[in-house]
């Protein structure tokens, strides 16, 4: 394959996520319509994958990738680039956007775009979980059943998530799980586990009010109940949770075992039922520009 001239800009768009009816590649073209700046749109395909968002961007030689889209999208893109020192960029163009509502990148075209050119560079961390890439959050039971529910709504955006929960809320049975977080076993009742990279989801409820994405460590939240008053610190008031309802723990690496196959997600996506989630940090891998 021939090499291309190095550019400054690749964009990855997802066409097929969100609902927005935003025209994101007609947005960067005119946003770049009078610069000097090199960049090449590079739209994804239903069944692209990583190999091939790869020889993209060894072709072009980017120094920054810009995923467009949610956050599976960013995921995709950031499993291309790891450990390299191309940086990623992010325009949020999917349904929750929870990665970029974490760094504060606005969901307006040109202040998004703004970021790329007048932002800078934050070296986080990532966690494998399953063998899988989490760049923001990864959970077990009430709300990974919610994904897999949104994924068949008719609906997008936050009210198809809405409408999701409400569907599976009282459906979902609570789990029983032997977990292992450093050297300390701890058997436990919940109805969701959360392996938290980041600290919010794209709903903006803080699920994890500790977390740092550039420190060495990761957080599980397990959430032994669901109450009111428990989502209501995580929506409006940011109090501290309530330890015989919610715990949080810190460590770069964790195992769980459930007693029953349970609803599993990474960044937004369903990966379906398991009984085995083991996690570990990858510090320092990824270089992501924010405001």
């Amino acid at each position: 394959m021939t090499q291309q001239k190095s550019i400054e800009f690749l964009f990855i768009i997802n066409p097929g996520s969100g609902s927005s009816t935003i025209d994101w590649a007609a947005e960067i073209k005119n946003y770049f319509a009078d610069s000097t700046h090199s960049f090449e749109l590079y739209h994804l395909t239903k069944n692209c994958s990583v190999e091939t968002i790869s020889e993209k961007i060894n072709l072009f030689s980017p120094s920054t990738v810009v995923a467009v889209g949610g956050d599976g999208t960013v995921k995709l893109v950031a499993e291309c680039i790891l450990n390299t020192k191309t940086k990623l960029g992010i325009l949020p163009a999917g349904s929750a956007n929870g990665l970029a509502k974490e760094f504060g990148i606005s969901n307006v075209p040109v202040e998004a775009l703004e970021v790329l050119l007048n932002g800078k560079s934050q070296k986080i961390h990532t966690v494998q979980v399953n063998g899988e890439l989490c760049i923001h959050l990864s959970d077990v039971g009430l709300n990974a059943y919610v994904v897999k529910e949104f994924e068949n709504q008719p609906v997008r955006g936050m009210w198809g998530y809405t409408m999701a929960s409400m569907k599976v809320l009282w459906q979902n049975p609570m789990m029983e799980v032997t977990m292992k977080i450093a050297q300390k076993t701890i058997k436990v009742k919940a109805k969701m586990i959360v392996i938290a990279n980041a600290t919010k989801y794209g709903s903006g409820a803080i699920i994890n009010p500790i977390g740092k994405l550039d420190d060495e460590l990761f957080e599980v939240i397990v959430m032994k109940k669901i109450s009111f008053s428990e989502m209501f610190k995580m929506v409006v008031s940011h109090k501290p949770y309530d330890s015989e309802k919610t715990e949080i723990f810190q460590t770069n690496e964790l195992s769980i075992k459930s007693f029953r196959r349970v609803h599993f997600q990474i960044d937004g996506e369903y990966l379906g039922k398991i009984k085995e989630v083991k996690a570990t940090i990858i510090p320092d891998c990824l270089d992501v520009v924010v405001p």
